[in-house]
């Protein structure tokens, strides 16, 4: 070999144990700067509220701020194709939940982004009830009555909903199914704007996150009939749950939990979740969970994609039965 092809050689080594390097020498460096949280949906809902707490709490962890940014245009559709797009540097992470992560594939004819197959999971969050309200003039007292009320009135009982796919939608689509009831549904681009309309009488109940509502409960805006889990909630104890209220078999909940773009690194993975899982430990954020009923999970990547598959699965069934499609 001549003395010029040794010094290339030895270069070209050089270069190579650089390359190997510095994904490793990157994540121990992040973050260096703040971080985007994006969630797709309106300020002012359970999610919005969910992803507000964490980010702060994961901020503090990281030694940088954890920017909120919502948008709940097209089911939270637009927010999963900027998410997906970003750099997958672990700078910009998703509020992943039910709507834009399992539902939406099977809802939407025109989907620009499979999520499943375009976020790794970072970790679950929490699970919390969701809970079906009136506001407090309805003359509804319980669901026997909800439910008698609509049966004698197809497709004039009104609901909102955070947005078309999302938790607060299919519950009720779900309750339709296992109930034996129709009504009328008026999407949103979150929960905020729709428990407005809510307590001001323009719709007639909706199916929503503890998040967004206990406030409006606490205040006396809104009146709480039953709950969609399959046991009552200690904190809610007085509140029966739906299947032991006239929906035999219904069982449902709201999950949130962070992803971020295909092919972020590992280690970058890693440090996000380890951060995150401090932060849904600590006192103020288990108290503000158990105040909605809900309690820090933490999983692992790989579980969190093993649920959302599953989730993925069963929703599928539920918006086939229900023939619903949107483009």
């Amino acid at each position: 070999m001549s003395i010029r092809a040794a010094v290339a050689t030895f270069l070209a080594s050089i270069s190579c144990a650089a390359l190997l390097g510095a994904a490793p020498l990157a994540a121990q460096e992040f973050p260096s700067r703040p971080l985007k949280l994006i969630v797709p949906y309106a300020a002012g809902g359970g999610t919005d509220a969910i992803a507000r707490l964490v980010a702060q709490a994961v901020g503090e962890r990281l030694g940088q701020t954890m920017v909120v940014e919502n948008n709940g245009t097209a089911g939270g559709n637009v927010a999963s194709q900027i998410a997906a797009s970003s750099p997958p540097d672990g700078y910009t992470v998703l509020m992943a939940n039910q709507g834009p992560m399992v539902v939406n594939p099977h809802l939407f004819k025109n989907m620009k982004v499979d999520p499943l197959e375009a976020f790794d999971p970072v970790t679950l969050i929490t699970s919390a009830p969701l809970a079906l309200v009136v506001p407090a003039k309805s003359p509804i007292k319980d669901v026997k009555e909800f439910m008698s009320t609509a049966k004698a009135n197809p497709g004039k009982f009104s609901y909102g909903s955070a947005g078309n796919g999302s938790a607060s939608h299919l519950a009720v689509v779900l309750l339709g199914q296992l109930g034996g009831i129709q009504t009328t549904h008026v999407p949103y681009r979150g929960a905020g704007p729709a428990l407005n309309d809510l307590v001001s009488g323009q719709t007639d109940f909706m199916i929503t996150t503890m998040p967004s509502v206990a406030g409006l409960l606490e205040g006396g805006s809104v009146r709480a009939l039953a709950l969609s889990t399959a046991t009552r909630s200690a904190k809610y104890p007085d509140v029966p749950t739906l299947a032991e209220s006239g929906a035999p078999g219904y069982e449902t909940g709201a999950w949130y939990g962070f992803v971020v773009p295909k092919g972020t690194p590992a280690p970058v993975i890693e440090r996000l979740r380890k951060a995150t899982i401090e932060a849904i430990n600590t006192d103020v954020v288990k108290g503000r969970f158990a105040n909605e009923g809900a309690a820090p999970i933490g999983s692992t990547p790989e579980d969190f994609r093993k649920m959302m598959e599953t989730e993925s699965k069963r929703w599928a069934d539920v918006v086939k039965a229900a023939n619903i499609t949107l483009n």
